[in-house]
């Protein structure tokens, strides 16, 4: 769904208390991989924000073949599941989740963390742009929504994403901490805001 749309979405569910919208968020992406690098996109359909940066270097991997179908021409695209992905052990050089954990209950964020370690080749890291979801306490909405702007080398974009707010609490701390059990080093941990940003780099 587009930003617009999102956006007068939020407004008339404002009014009915159902969703809970933070302030926009800007996220700067930076081109970080290398030439060579083949990188898996965890929850990559959509916006395709990795997609749009890499390429063909991009394998978008997503549940919903719907999702994959709105995602700009470039990527490589697969249905599948984060939880059990359809790749060997050590298959690339760099994974990716933007914004796509806080799609993922809490009960299964560990389980994608594995697998992402799973797949990645030794030195390789895994990359998550994401926000800090509190728990939702006594207040009434049902959802809970982040818009974003997304700055990528040469373009902008802007989209929100929002999901049902109970079972989704999470914190960079809480990814980074997971990670850790996983077997990844945090390399980067950077927050603004609502959002957050990790670099988790399994050991060579």
């Amino acid at each position: 769904m587009n930003y617009l749309a999102w956006r007068l979405l939020s407004l008339g569910a404002q009014l009915t208390r159902t969703m809970h919208c933070v302030s926009p968020q800007t996220v700067r992406v930076e081109d970080a991989f290398q030439d060579g690098d083949l990188i898996l996109d965890l929850g990559g359909g959509g916006e395709g924000v990795i997609g749009r940066l890499r390429g063909r270097q991009v394998v978008a991997v997503d549940i919903r073949k719907d999702e994959l179908d709105e995602t700009p021409a470039g990527p490589i695209k697969v249905v599948g599941d984060a939880r059990h992905l359809p790749f060997p052990d050590h298959s690339f050089e760099a994974v990716t989740a933007f914004f796509f954990l806080m799609y993922v209950p809490a009960t299964d964020r560990s389980t994608v963390v594995r697998e992402a370690f799973r797949v990645l080749m030794p030195g390789g890291s895994l990359r998550v742009w994401d926000v800090a979801i509190p728990a939702p306490g006594e207040r009434a909405a049902k959802t809970f929504v982040v818009p974003v702007c997304a700055e990528l080398p040469g373009t902008t974009i802007r989209t929100a994403y929002g999901v049902p707010w109970r079972g989704r609490q999470m914190s960079d701390r809480s990814i980074a901490e997971l990670a850790s059990d996983a077997g990844f080093a945090v390399s980067v941990r950077a927050a603004r805001e609502c959002a957050f940003y990790l670099v988790l780099t399994k050991p060579p």
